[in-house]
Parts: C-alpha cells; sequence; structure tokens
C-alpha cells in the first residue's frame, strides 16, 4: 500500500469514525429530551389544596404532595443554606461548575474506591429531577448536561431556584419546600427559624437517611453542616450560627398527609372529591395532579367547635351505653352478626368453596375478630352539619363517630352519617305537619284534643292508633294548644292535626317544595316520622323554610375553584333565595312555637349549655329508640344532629331516657352554639329573631295558663 493510500484510508476511517460518534452524541443527546414547550411548562404533579372560607387549609388532594409558591413567599434561610450547601457559585455558572466537576473526576481518578463527589449544580439537579430517570450511565449524563444549558437559557436564576424549592423530594412524601415546612414543623414555609431551614436543606442530601427519626445524632451533625456552611459563605452572623447549633431537633410524627389537617372535616372533603371530580374531569382538569385551589363554604373554627363537641358529648354517652349494653341478654343478634361478618370476610369470600367452612370455624374462635366485629356494631354513628340558612353554605360538617375515624384506617371513605344513610325521623317531623296546619287555617293557640286517638282510614277501612307518647293526655277530655303539642312532641295532637286538619298527601307536597327527595309515603303516620327514610342533610335542610322566612335553600360546599395560577374554573352562582314554600307568616309562627320546644319543651336541656340567644328546634326519637334527632335554629344558622347506630337491631333502649333526641343530639347543638356565639372573631351576633304572632300578647297569657294546667294534670 502506498503511502498515499495509506494517508486516504487513514482519513476515511478518522471521518467515519467521527460521524460515527457524532451521530452517537446526537442521538444520546436528542433522544428523550424535553421540548422548548416542556421546557417552559414542565410536567409537574401538584397537590390540590382545599380552603375554608375563613382561608386555612383544611387538606390536599395528591399523588406526590406539592404545594407552588413565588421565590418571595419562601424564606431567605433556606435559599441560602441551599446555595452555600449545594452550590455556592450558583449564581455565576451557566449550569455546570466546570471547577467543581474536574475536582470531582481528578479524586475519582485518584482513589477510584471513593465515595463519588457531589459535583452536580442546583441546575443538573433540577434537570435531573424533572426531565431525566434517575440511572447513572453516561448517555444519562450527556443528556443531563443538555436538559441543564437549555434549563440555564430558557429560566433566569430566580426562577431555576423556584422550580427547584418547589418540586425537591424532602422526604416523607413531602415535595417542595411549603409541604415540607408543614410536614416537618407545623408551620408555613415563610415562618421557617434558619436553624429549620438548615435541617431541611440538610435532608436533601439523602432524605431518609438524614431523617431526624431515622438517626437524631445523624440529622443534627448534618444540619450542623449546613449551618457552619451558611456561616463561611457569610449568609448568617456568627450569633446567628451559635443560636441555631444549640436548638434542638423537634419535628412532628407522620408523613405528609398524616398531620392533623387531613382529619379536621374529612367527610366534607370526601364529598368535595366525589361531586367535583367528574366536572374536573370534563374540563381537563385533574384534582390529583393539576394544583388546584377549592375555595369551600367551610369555617375552620366552627369546624371544630363540632368537632370538640361531638368528640366530648360522644365520648361519654359511649363509655355510658358501653357500660349497660350486654350481649349475654343479645345472644341471638350476637350469632347473626357474627355470621354476617364472616360472609363480608375478604379471606372468606376470596377462598374456594371447599374452604370456607374451614375459614369460618377459625374466625368464630378469633377473639380479636369477634371483638372487632362486636366493637364496630355498638359504636355510636353521628351526623353532624351546620348550615347558613340564607344561603345553603354548609359551615361545618361531621359525618362519623370520632372513635370509628381514629380505629379506622380509611374511614376519610367511610359512610357519611349526613348524607348516605336513610333513617326515619321521629317526630322531628312534626313541623311541617304543624306548618300545613297553620296554612289551613289554625292558630299556635287553638286547642286540640290531646288524648288517645283512632282513626279508620275511609279507603281502605284500616285502623291506626298511634301509640300514645308520655306526653300524652291520659283521655279524650283533655285538650291542650298547638304551641303546647309541638312543645311536648305529643304523638295524638300530631295524629289529629295530619287527619283532621291536614292530610298525609298536603304534608308529603310540603315536604317535597323543601328539598325532601326520599321515598315518603302519604299515610297518617307520616306524622310520627313513620312515613319513610330520610337523608339526614335533606331534612335538616328542609328546616329552613322555617328559619328563612318559609324559602328553602339548597346546601352546598364550593364556593369557587381556581387552577394554581389563580385563573377562574368554576364560582357558586350567588341564588340567596331559591323556592317560595311557606308563607312568611307561617314560618315565623312556627319558630315561635319551635323556640318553646327548645325554652321548656323536649329540647330543654338545651338552655344549660346555651343561654341568651333565642333558639328554635326540635327532637326525634323513633319508636325502637334506634335513632336520636336534634335540629335547632338560630336568627343566623341552623344546626341538626342524627345520633345512632349503623345497625338497626342495636338501639338506646339499654340507656332509657337518656337515648332520647332531647339528651343525645341537643346537648351536643347547645355546645356547638354556644362556642360559636361566643367567638368574638365570627360574624354571629343577632340574638333575636324580632318578630311575634298573629295573635299576640293575649294569646302568650292563655299559653302560661294552659301550660300550669298541663303541670297540674301530670302532677296529679
Amino acid at each position: 500500500m502506498t503511502p498515499k493510500l495509506f494517508l486516504i484510508l487513514l482519513i476515511t476511517i478518522t471521518l467515519v469514525v467521527a460521524c460515527g460518534v457524532s451521530i452517537y452524541f446526537y442521538s444520546v443527546i436528542s433522544t428523550g429530551l424535553p421540548s422548548l414547550q416542556q421546557l417552559e411548562n414542565p410536567e409537574q404533579m401538584y397537590a390540590s389544596q382545599i380552603m375554608s372560607s375563613d382561608d386555612e387549609i383544611i387538606d390536599h388532594f395528591y399523588m406526590q404532595r406539592r404545594v407552588n409558591l413565588r421565590l418571595d413567599q419562601m424564606p431567605q434561610s433556606a435559599i441560602d443554606a441551599l446555595i452555600s450547601t449545594e452550590d455556592r457559585k450558583f449564581y455565576s455558572h451557566w449550569g455546570i461548575d466546570l471547577d467543581r466537576l474536574m475536582k470531582a473526576v481528578l479524586k475519582k481518578i485518584l482513589n477510584p474506591f471513593s465515595r463519588a463527589e457531589g459535583a452536580s449544580t442546583i441546575t443538573q439537579q433540577l434537570a435531573r429531577n424533572l426531565f431525566l430517570d434517575l440511572s447513572r450511565n453516561v448517555e444519562r449524563k450527556i443528556r443531563e448536561a443538555a436538559v441543564t444549558v437549555k434549563i440555564e437559557d430558557t429560566y433566569t436564576k430566580d426562577e431555576i431556584l423556584e422550580m427547584y424549592l418547589n418540586t425537591v423530594n424532602f422526604g416523607r412524601g413531602s415535595y417542595g419546600i411549603s409541604v415540607a415546612a408543614h410536614t416537618f414543623f407545623d408551620k408555613d414555609a415563610k415562618d421557617l427559624s434558619i436553624a429549620e431551614s438548615a435541617y431541611l436543606i440538610g435532608v436533601l442530601k439523602a432524605p431518609s437517611r438524614y431523617d431526624v427519626r431515622t438517626d437524631y445524632n445523624r440529622a443534627l451533625r448534618r444540619r450542623n453542616l449546613v449551618l457552619s456552611m451558611m456561616l463561611s459563605q457569610d449568609k448568617i452572623s456568627y450569633a446567628e450560627y451559635k443560636k441555631a447549633i444549640e436548638t434542638p431537633i423537634e419535628v412532628q410524627e407522620g408523613n405528609a398527609g398524616s398531620v392533623t389537617e387531613s382529619m379536621l372535616a374529612p367527610h366534607f372533603v370526601e364529598t368535595i372529591r366525589k361531586e367535583y371530580s367528574p366536572f374536573l374531569k370534563e374540563k381537563d382538569y385533574d384534582l390529583y395532579k393539576d394544583g388546584l385551589i377549592i375555595y369551600t363554604t367551610l369555617n375552620e373554627k366552627i369546624q371544630q367547635y363540632t368537632n370538640d363537641a361531638v368528640k366530648k358529648h360522644l365520648s361519654e354517652y359511649q363509655e355510658k351505653f358501653d357500660n349497660k349494653w350486654n350481649w349475654k341478654y343479645h345472644k341471638k343478634l350476637e350469632a347473626e352478626i357474627i355470621s354476617e361478618a364472616i360472609r363480608k370476610n375478604p379471606e372468606y369470600r376470596s377462598a374456594p368453596k371447599s374452604e370456607r367452612e374451614s375459614i369460618a370455624k377459625r374466625l368464630r374462635k378469633d377473639n380479636r375478630f369477634i371483638d372487632s366485629v362486636k366493637n364496630e356494631k355498638t359504636t355510636i354513628q353521628i351526623g353532624v352539619v351546620v348550615i347558613d340558612p340564607s344561603s345553603g353554605a354548609i359551615l361545618s360538617l361531621v359525618g362519623a363517630s370520632p372513635q370509628f375515624m381514629k380505629e379506622n384506617t380509611h374511614s376519610k371513605h367511610s359512610l357519611n352519617h349526613i348524607s348516605q344513610i336513610r333513617r326515619q325521623p321521629g317526630s322531628s317531623m312534626k313541623p311541617f305537619v304543624y306548618a300545613m296546619a297553620l296554612k289551613n287555617g289554625l292558630y299556635p293557640n287553638d286547642s286540640i284534643g290531646c288524648g288517645p286517638f283512632v282513626y279508620r282510614d275511609p279507603n281502605t277501612n284500616e285502623i291506626w292508633a298511634p301509640r300514645s307518647g308520655t306526653n300524652d293526655c291520659p283521655d279524650t277530655t283533655y285538650k291542650m294548644t298547638l304551641a303546647n303539642g309541638l312543645r311536648m312532641s305529643v304523638n295524638s295532637v300530631a295524629a289529629r292535626l295530619i287527619t283532621e286538619y291536614t292530610s298525609p298527601t298536603e304534608v308529603k307536597d310540603l315536604l317535597r317544595k323543601s328539598g325532601i327527595t326520599s321515598p315518603i309515603q302519604a299515610v297518617p303516620a307520616l306524622a310520627l316520622g313513620a312515613g319513610g327514610e330520610l337523608v339526614p342533610l335533606e331534612l335538616i335542610s328542609a328546616f329552613s323554610i322555617f328559619a328563612n322566612d318559609g324559602y328553602r335553600v339548597e346546601p352546598y360546599y364550593v364556593n369557587r375553584i381556581e387552577d394554581r395560577n389563580g385563573n377562574l374554573i368554576f364560582r357558586k352562582k350567588r341564588t340567596n333565595k331559591i323556592y317560595d314554600v311557606l308563607d312568611k307568616e307561617i314560618a315565623h309562627e312556627m319558630t315561635l312555637m319551635l323556640q318553646e320546644v327548645v325554652n321548656q319543651g323536649t329540647a330543654a336541656r338545651i338552655r344549660s349549655y346555651f343561654q341568651n340567644i333565642e333558639a328554635a328546634g326540635k327532637t326525634g326519637t323513633t319508636n325502637d329508640n334506634s335513632d336520636a334527632w336534634f335540629i335547632g335554629y338560630t336568627p343566623q344558622l341552623i344546626c341538626g344532629i342524627w345520633v345512632g347506630f349503623d345497625d338497626h337491631r342495636i338501639n338506646f333502649n339499654a340507656i332509657g331516657a337518656d337515648g332520647q333526641g332531647g339528651r343525645l343530639a341537643g346537648p351536643i347543638w347547645g355546645m356547638i352554639m354556644n362556642n360559636i356565639y361566643n367567638d368574638g372573631q365570627l360574624p354571629y351576633k343577632q340574638t333575636s329573631f324580632g318578630y311575634k304572632s298573629r295573635k299576640e300578647l293575649d294569646s302568650l297569657s292563655k299559653l302560661q295558663r294552659e301550660v300550669s294546667q298541663y303541670l297540674d294534670i301530670i302532677n296529679n
């Protein structure tokens, strides 16, 4: 081969190799690189925030819990700690710190077995976190460098810092400085101290390894190293450094999402998820990824007052019930309940039929299984809601027993006893019967028979003889006013009203106009709450016709929804008065009568908790004592409470009169309202309804005379 030919061949081979290398590098760099659009709008998963009406975060929806903050909303101490620790030349390099990179490479060459020196800049870490996989091969390193340069070309340094601190993983499921601040220190990011900022930046190197609950001393050394770096870079003074290193690390237990906010109003939040997820999906929004801000009607303080009252009263009654209830007197029921639980057991249901009998035998001998089933069945359940009757805004909601919520891991998604159950309303149905009687011409102080009552249906010839209650008169010669009949919840008065002064059909029509959609039978027993099972929320909101001058309002949960940039997605239409159901005058008279229920009737126990504010309401207790109700209202608020068991076969007979609505539900109402009206920061100051009935002072004196006569009858 001639020298000339050899030279040509060498040049050709060199060009081919160069082309191959170029093609290889081009393919490596171009494959999987983000487009300019992706760089400008990186795909991230942001947690959606659920906000109370008083601007408190009450919960989140998320896959990766992440909340966006502007750089000026972040603590300067965290920014300084990050730059001092991770990238001192951040503001001077073009994305890659060549000096630092060469030192790391040289160290690795001289000592191949040494731990790799961290040479990645903040921008490189951002590129890796947002756009690349976490592999450690050469191709990924090349792509990382290319993406880093593109990021530096697309964003300012401050924008890179902001994006980094909003997306980096701090451990415990916390992505971004905002969530980390709440998860570890239960505070907003802007309120982090220097020591707290140093701790959070310190864990970035290895979140699990440097978590204080993994190894306190290791976490302390890492935090103090960050503080020393901040001092060496003149980011903090020596006095600040000294104070910070002497501060112990005190963080919360638990991961993101397990902090107390997630249990403030779990059933309220779950209702929002169910109701608004389909709507948002139609609008191309993902509740779990898009960082939406949902502004709700819930008032954080009223919710806390509701939670506190429920927890206090229910714990007392649960203990009282547990002391009285004895399974040895309910052997048949116990056997039925255990058999039902076995049939629902996942292991039993998924097993082949040939193995089910042996599984059932084992479960029957499993004391933990048996005790858990019996405990769940005898746990007193509850549903509470507070509503603004002028708008329908739901201000607080409790959907289940606090004990049940504590004992069951997935209780956030459990049965909502305000909106997902149907129960007989008992005597809480009576106000609608009385309202129709007033509409048909009766007055609150008109007298009506209060003794035993028998009704024969003219169409079917069937006999209806409602059971006399404890407050019914001894024989048919006695009479009492409508006001007293409602005050003392006399069954025979309600029975006469629905059959002689109105009709089951008229009462049913009123219930429908009041917003009740559950199946209802137009039968005389409707007067006593036996005409159908109702959803608590619909019955409670139906009382708005009495509290709201005869108008009905629909209850609602959400005021507006925005995307994470503040663009409006949804706004609740402000329609204060929806349906004109009842004459204003009749609504006022009903309120006057229902006030007497609270002042000296079946709900009088409330007054030991709640005084000096006018209040109206009605108790309800079903015949079998399995459901207890109180629905009441003040001049500005409605609050309704249902108390019972998930299984109808369990009831409050064991605790006697304590199982009635006035004792089981009423005190909770009183405690809630007392706290609300004594809170000077809440806007509820109106203490009086401010109206009188058609027959004024002379009628009121007649009512007082009749009360005295009635008490004489009872005492004799």
